[in-house]
């Protein structure tokens, strides 16, 4: 139980639900598509970015002991019932098989240096772990760009081989729509990261760290936190309006579980004060990326029936 809060389990289950839909459900559902990964060989892509996302978190909790004896007391697990020796062996054996993974996916799709997003992005959680999450936003966005990279990435596998000249323009459509979630995707864990910063304030403070809200102070950063919102607000709006007005399941679904919770979270950050009032908007935000995930089924499904 232990290993599992260690890893973040929580959060890697959304991040493969969030790939699994999207191969299965979205691409698997499309007529004529044709993909480079079979369903058992795109399991193994998304058991890949888990152990990469696991890694992450692994040498993440390394390196924030001393800000989470401080901001999560209870929710210390390295050094209290893993010992740091066992965490750093957990992170090396993830990135392992992670990047052995990668590779094998690589050449079986014949194109070998695929295999560098898998290196890159291990690197990447290291070296914010251990030095950009120290630096003003640039740790947020970091983690941000990853989430929106691991939809990305199901285009880079599953499309990005298969694409000839007969098929570019619906495999144009395909990454459009995969490259819309990966935008919504950062916006919105761009966000929850700064609100993250505002909950854990003085353990980072303690610790050194160089956040936004240790800079302007929790209530300046929870107004521009306020005006970051509206931007996705405003354009998932725009795109409701301009593609989806003919899906009326989709629109619903998205003004109602995905646009509501935002407006919601809107009026409760331009107030909030205390830890459990970021705490409760934080997973705020973490519902509305899993309904944001769960569009893609409502998306397919209305999609069958206007056909």
């Amino acid at each position: 139980m232990k290993f599992l809060k260690l890893i973040r389990f929580q959060n890697l289950l959304m991040l493969a639900l969030m790939q699994l839909v999207f191969h299965f459900v979205f691409l698997r559902n499309q007529p004529d598509l044709l993909l480079a990964l079979s369903d058992v060989q795109f399991v193994l892509l998304v058991v890949a970015t888990i152990c990469i996302a696991a890694g992450g978190y692994v040498i993440n909790n390394i390196m924030d002991l001393e800000t989470d004896a401080v901001a999560k007391p209870n929710d210390v697990v390295v050094g209290k019932h893993i010992s740091e020796g066992m965490a750093y062996n957990i992170y090396i054996a993830l990135n392992i098989i992670g990047v052995g993974i990668g590779f094998y996916l690589s050449n079986l799709i014949q194109k070998p240096m695929f295999s560098s997003v898998f290196i890159i992005v291990a690197a990447t959680l290291y070296m914010y772990a251990t030095s950009f999450k120290q630096n003003l936003l640039i740790g947020n966005i970091i983690i941000a760009l990853l989430l929106g990279l691991s939809v990305i990435i199901v285009g880079i596998f599953d499309l990005f081989p298969v694409i000839f000249e007969e098929n570019r323009i619906q495999m144009a459509v395909y990454f459009s729509i995969l490259t819309d979630y990966a935008i919504f995707a950062f916006l919105i864990n761009l966000i929850r990261e700064i609100v993250k910063d505002i909950e854990d304030m003085d353990g980072d403070y303690n610790a050194g760290m160089n956040t936004l809200p240790i800079v302007l102070g929790k209530e300046r950063t929870a107004k521009v936190v306020f005006f970051l919102t509206l931007i996705p607000v405003g354009l998932l709006l725009m795109y409701i309006n301009k593609n989806l007005l003919t899906l009326e399941w989709v629109m619903y679904y998205l003004l109602l579980f995905v646009t509501a919770p935002l407006l919601y979270f809107l009026i409760k950050v331009w107030s909030a004060k205390t830890k459990k009032d970021f705490h409760h908007l934080s997973t705020i935000l973490k519902l509305v990326i899993l309904f944001g995930i769960l569009s893609v089924v409502v998306i397919t499904i209305n999609m069958k029936l206007n056909a």
